[in-house]
């Protein structure tokens, strides 16, 4: 009887977070761990932003649904067929860090939106960040927060968007 009752609850927790997630939402969910889609109802990520200028032209650049590809549960916009076929070739190589997260946010033990001037790149792997202060603060002791931030990503998910 209790253990029905447990299934119950859990059933019943399930379903009303499942109805409180957005399609887009729901979809990174079932693909693994959440790509940064915040402020895009049709499942964009980071903002629309192209993750491969910033390796290839030094900074952000917006992408364009002309160019794009779903990957991870979300779709990728890109500012040229070469970047977003470079993606396509070895999207690993180019996703940010931490779906897309605030790295310091991640390094927290929370997922947050960021602002796509707020970048690094450290040892080839694209981190963003909250704000351009945020990534201040990243920047003075990176070491001791991606290790946090390695630590706290494996148990992160979409409810632990903020």
């Amino acid at each position: 009887m209790i253990e029905s009752l447990l299934f119950s609850r859990r059933g019943l927790f399930a379903l009303v977070a499942a109805a409180t997630l957005s399609d887009a939402a729901l979809a990174q969910a079932s693909a693994g761990k959440p790509v940064n889609t915040l402020g895009s109802r049709e499942g964009v990520a980071i903002g629309g932003y192209d993750p491969v200028a910033y390796f290839r032209e030094g900074g952000p650049r917006k992408g364009s649904p002309d160019h794009a590809v779903m990957q991870g549960g979300a779709t990728w916009h890109f500012a040229s067929a070469q970047n977003k076929a470079l993606f396509t070739a070895d999207p690993e190589r180019y996703k940010p860090a931490y779906g897309g997260f605030c790295a310091y946010g991640t390094s927290r033990g929370y997922l947050v939106k960021i602002e796509p001037e707020a970048w690094s790149i450290v040892d080839g792997r694209l981190y963003l960040n909250y704000d351009l202060g945020v990534r201040e603060t990243w920047a003075r002791d990176t070491p001791k927060y991606l290790a946090r931030s390695e630590k706290n990503w494996p148990r992160l998910t979409v409810r632990d968007i903020q």
